[in-house]
C-alpha cells in the first residue's frame, strides 16, 4: 500500500483524531506498518484509554474543545489528519459544552445534522492548513469490492428484501437520518436514526419475534469518506445471529469491515450471507 501523496513543499506530518471503537487502533497500526507515526488527539468522551499504550504521542481533549484540538495539532506540526472512530450523534448535539470556536461554528450551521457539523470542522481544519484525508486511506484491504463475501449468496427471498431495503435506505441516508434498515418480506421492521446499526438490528429482532430478517446498510448518496464512514464489525454479525437476521448487504467501496477475516468466518459458520453491492451513483464519490 502506498502512502497518501505529500503536500506541495512540505512532507506530511500525520495526526489522528480518535473517537470510539477499534477504528483508531487499526489506523495507527496500518500507518505504523508504513513507517508513519501519528500524533493522536483523543476525544475524552469517546476514545479508549488503551490508546495511550499504543500511541507514541497522545493528547486528550473534550469533544467540544475545538480550539485546544487545533492548538495541539499545530504543536505537533500536523498538516495531514485522519478522523477515525465514531462520535455518538446524540452526544454531539446534546451532551458537550462547546468552546467559543465550536459554539460559533454550531451557530453558523444551516442544518444541525452530523454531516453539517463534521463538514464544518473539516473546513476549520483546512483553514488552519491541516488537510483532512480519506479515513480509509491506510485501510484499503478492509474496504470490499462488489460481490458475495461469504460462502452462501443471498437466496431469492433475501435478494428481494435487499433490493427493497436498498431503495428505502438510500432515501433515509440522503436525508442524513441513518444508513441501516432491517427488512422482512419487503417491509421495514426497523430504520436507524441516532442509535447506530447494532441497536437497530436488536430492536428489529425484538419486533420480529424470531422471524428471519435482512439487514441493509448503505453509504450516503455523496458519502464523504473523510468522516462518518459506514462500518460493519464482528459485533454486527453476532447481533444478527441473536436477532435471526440471515443476510447483510453493504455498499462496496464505501464500507469498512473491521476484523474482516473473523467477521466472514463467523458469518459462514452461522449461515449468514454477506454481499457488497455497487453503490448507486458510485461515479459521484466524494474525495
Amino acid at each position: 500500500m502506498t502512502s497518501a501523496p505529500k503536500a506541495a513543499g512540505q512532507p506530511p506530518h500525520w495526526g489522528l483524531i480518535a473517537g470510539n471503537g477499534r477504528f483508531p487502533f487499526l489506523v495507527l497500526e496500518a500507518a505504523r506498518s508504513q513507517g508513519i507515526e501519528m500524533a493522536v488527539i483523543a476525544l475524552r468522551e469517546e476514545a479508549s484509554p488503551e490508546l495511550e499504550s499504543v500511541a507514541a504521542r497522545l493528547h486528550w481533549v473534550s469533544v467540544g474543545d475545538l480550539s485546544k484540538a487545533l492548538e495541539l495539532l499545530h504543536q505537533e506540526g500536523v498538516n495531514k489528519a485522519v478522523m477515525a472512530g465514531q462520535v455518538k450523534h446524540n452526544k454531539i448535539f446534546s451532551s458537550i459544552r462547546p468552546d467559543w470556536k465550536l459554539a460559533k461554528l454550531l451557530f453558523s450551521l444551516p442544518q444541525k445534522n452530523t454531516d453539517s457539523l463534521i463538514g464544518a470542522v473539516a473546513a476549520a481544519l483546512e483553514a488552519e492548513g491541516i488537510e483532512l484525508v480519506d479515513s480509509t486511506a491506510f485501510l484499503k484491504p478492509l474496504v470490499p469490492q462488489p460481490g458475495v463475501l461469504t460462502r452462501r449468496a443471498p437466496d431469492a427471498r433475501e435478494a428481494a428484501d435487499i433490493a427493497y431495503g436498498r431503495m428505502v435506505a438510500r432515501q433515509i441516508a440522503g436525508l442524513d437520518l441513518g444508513q441501516t434498515v432491517v427488512v422482512r418480506e419487503r417491509a421495514c421492521v426497523a430504520i436507524e436514526a441516532m442509535e447506530g446499526t447494532d441497536e437497530t438490528i436488536e430492536r428489529a429482532g425484538r419486533i420480529a419475534g424470531g422471524a428471519p430478517l435482512v439487514v441493509v446498510k448503505v453509504s450516503k448518496p455523496r458519502q464523504d469518506m473523510r468522516f462518518d464512514v459506514p462500518v460493519v464489525g464482528l459485533s454486527t454479525v453476532q447481533i444478527m445471529m441473536k436477532s435471526v437476521a440471515t443476510a447483510l448487504a453493504i455498499d462496496a467501496h464505501r464500507t469498512l469491515l473491521f476484523d474482516r477475516a473473523g467477521l466472514i468466518e463467523t458469518a459462514n459458520a452461522a449461515g449468514i450471507a454477506i454481499e457488497a453491492v455497487e453503490p448507486a451513483g458510485a461515479g459521484e464519490r466524494k474525495r
